[in-house]
Order: C-alpha cells, then structure tokens, then sequence
C-alpha cells in the first residue's frame, strides 16, 4: 500500500449514509472484506453473456467454422471479461454500497445484457454495434464512478480516479473502430485496443495504487470461477439430455459425460488448491495474476462448448471429425491446467515434483485428442489423476502442502 494510501474504513460507520456516502478508498486491511450479495448478482448476469458467447461457439465449432468461430469467441469474451474486471477492481476499492453506487452497478448489469444480446450478431454477421453499445452504457457508469471518487478525493488519490476516467472515456472513442472499419481490419482494431484497454490500470496507477483488497479479489475471482465452472456443467447436461432425447446411443454419450464431469471437477479442485490472497502483496503481482485469468476463464468457459460439440459429433448433428470434437473439450482442459499453473499454482508449489504436475498434466490431457470416442473420458481420468498426485504429493512427509493440483 502507498504511504498516501487511506486509512482501513468499515462500510456503514458512523459518518455514512445509506443514500449517499463520501467515496473514499476502503483499504488494504480492512477485516471482514467479503462479497457483497450485489457483487454476486453481478456475476450471476455476466454468466448470461458467457453462456451465450459458449452457444455461438458450440454452433462454429460443430459446423467446421473453427477458423471464424476461435477468434470470434476470443473477442467475445475478453469485452465480457474485461468489463468484469473493471467492476471488481473499483468495487475492492471503492463500493459504498449506498443506493447512487448500487443504481450504477445495475445499469452496469443493464449494459452486459444489452451486450449478450448482439453476441450472435456479431458472431454471424460481423456486425458489432449492439454490442459496442452495451459496452457503452457499462463503461458510462463506470466512467460516472471513477468520477465520483474523483470528486470526494484529493491528491493523488484523486489524480488516479481522473485518469482512470479519462482512460476508459478514450479507450470507448476508440472502439468505434470496430463499426467503421473494413472487416477485415476489425480482429486488428480488436487486439490493439484491448492492449490499450489492459494499459489503462497501469498508466492510472503510475503514481498511487487503489486500495483494493487482496482477499476480497482473490474471493471474487474465485467465486467468478465457480460461477464459470457451474454454467460449464449445466451447458454440458443439458447437451448430453438432448442428445439421450434423440438417440439412444448411451455406450458414447455415457462415458463421455463421465470423463466431462470428471475434468470439469478436477478443474475445480486444481484452482482453489492454493490460497492466492497472500501472493497478492502488489500491483505488479495482482495485475500480472489478474490479466492471466483471461485464459482461465475463457478456457473454463470453453471446455462446457466442447462437451456440447463432442456430444453433438457422437450422436452425428455436428460436421466435424472425431478428433476435432475431442480437441474441442482437450485444448480449453489443457489450457485450463497450464494457465493456472503459470499464474496461480506455482507460487506455492515446492519442488520440482510439485511444480511439474500439472504442466505434464496438460501434456497428457491434449494427447487424449487422438484416442477416438473415449478421449473425453481419458481427459477426464488424467485431469483426475492430476489430483490424487497433487493431493499425494502434498501430504508427504517434510513436503510443504498445496492440496489438490
């Protein structure tokens, strides 16, 4: 924390008012920083958008569009995902939880609604306008929160929330690009803002840091995870019902279910092994931890889509082959467990034992690609063999313990 950081404040002290609360930094140790039940149904609604991003994926993929359907999914996801970020970074720092805060973050939730709703546009026709304009009215009230604390700050607290504002503001002028550009220049325009966009926090936060919250964000992060992990599992039910409704080739589709399950439950062992909060002593620290949870989002998401295409390939709906269904569910696996590793795992991982488990993990898990119609349930079986050596691994005798993968 900056030395011109503000002192720990508790939420409804004595100076507060339920309407209306001066919005000043909460601080690094406050005790008791949890998620907020409105935190909670913020994310419950981005899960809308990810569900519906998943769809138009399961639909490229089972189509043989992975060529379009990959990037497109990639773009999708980092406007949903990014826009959470936003959110849960400022909400560490600054939620009042009066009532002008809790409208704003319901527009906020207005505004990824509006963007799930022009998702499969752009999916099928390029055409990015319902979403850019989703994207407006979220980044409209963050821009209006970003200056409230402006305006009930000074110093460099202050000079952090403006710049902030004007970053977002200039960042939303810029993707404009994405309306009136050419196609084909649109996947470039994409990637350079979302460089701009990631630049954004560190050039506010030159000077001071925002007081954010380590267990606080390490909590949201984890409970998005869960959120992710629980649509992944109702996306993969719900393909596997309608594929029993209208086939009855159970000696596939039963096996594959198992080894989903089992890889989506694995997923979620591997990443509440450790607890991230106190590796989150920094800004450089926390935004590197933080950035990264764009593949293990994505990939969580994706690995829910692959289920669905495989599903769909046994019973003969999708028009791809068996090993590009498997690939479908075995690359977001494979990606899963080397993305928390790389930014999550290793941190408290002893030993080169310990820290090669899940990268070799990975390894093994892609090369289920390539073992026909019972590669879903090998990737499953590897992901839960991941566990029971980590879980091994770490109740050895004279070992440090990181339970799990």
């Amino acid at each position: 924390m900056s030395e011109d950081a503000p002192a720990p404040r508790e939420p409804g002290g004595p100076q507060a008012s339920p309407v209306l609360r001066r919005m000043t930094g909460r601080g690094r140790e406050e005790t008791h920083r949890t998620a907020t039940p409105l935190e909670l149904f913020f994310d419950l609604c981005f899960v809308v958008a990810v569900a519906v991003a998943g769809r138009e994926l399961v639909h490229a993929l089972a189509e043989g569009h992975a060529a379009h359907g990959v990037p497109g999914y990639l773009m999708m996801f980092f406007a949903i995902w990014w826009a959470w970020v936003n959110f849960t970074w400022f909400a560490s720092a600054y939620d009042t939880d009066d009532v002008l805060y809790r409208v704003v973050t319901l527009v906020q939730i207005a505004g990824v609604l509006i963007l799930s709703a022009g998702i499969p546009r752009a999916f099928e026709k390029n055409d990015f306008s319902v979403v850019w304009f989703g994207y407006l009215v979220m980044r409209l009230a963050l821009v209006s929160q970003w200056l409230r604390a402006a305006f009930s700050t000074t110093g460099a607290e202050r000079r952090t929330a403006l710049k902030y504002a004007a970053g977002v503001s200039a960042c939303q002028v810029g993707w404009l690009g994405v309306l009136f550009l050419p196609d084909p220049a649109k996947p470039w325009v994409f990637l350079v803002m979302a460089v701009l966009e990631m630049a954004v926090p560190a050039f506010a936060e030159m000077t001071r840091e925002t007081a954010w919250h380590p267990h606080h964000i390490a909590e949201r992060y984890g409970l998005f995870t869960i959120i992710v992990l629980g649509e992944t599992v109702s996306a993969a039910t719900v393909a596997v019902q309608s594929a029993l409704e209208e086939s009855e080739a159970l000696d596939e589709l039963l096996p594959m279910a198992a080894g989903g399950l089992l890889l989506i439950f694995a997923a979620f062992w591997i990443y509440f092994a450790v607890p991230i909060h106190l590796h989150l002593a920094s800004n450089r620290q926390a935004f590197l931890w933080g950035y990264g949870h764009y593949l293990v989002f994505g990939s969580a998401a994706a690995i829910g889509a692959g289920i669905e295409v495989a599903v769909e390939q046994a019973v003969g709906k999708a028009h791809v082959s068996t090993a590009a269904a498997s690939s479908a569910v075995t690359i977001p696996g494979a990606l899963f467990m080397f993305s928390v590793w790389l930014i999550h795992s290793r941190h408290y991982k002893r030993g080169p034992a310990q820290q090669l488990v899940l990268p070799v993990s990975a390894l093994a898990v892609l090369a289920c690609t390539f073992a026909g119609d019972r590669a879903v349930l090998l990737a499953g079986l590897a992901a839960t063999a991941t566990v029971a050596v980590g879980v091994w691994l770490s109740v050895r005798p004279r070992k440090p313990a990181t339970a799990g993968g």
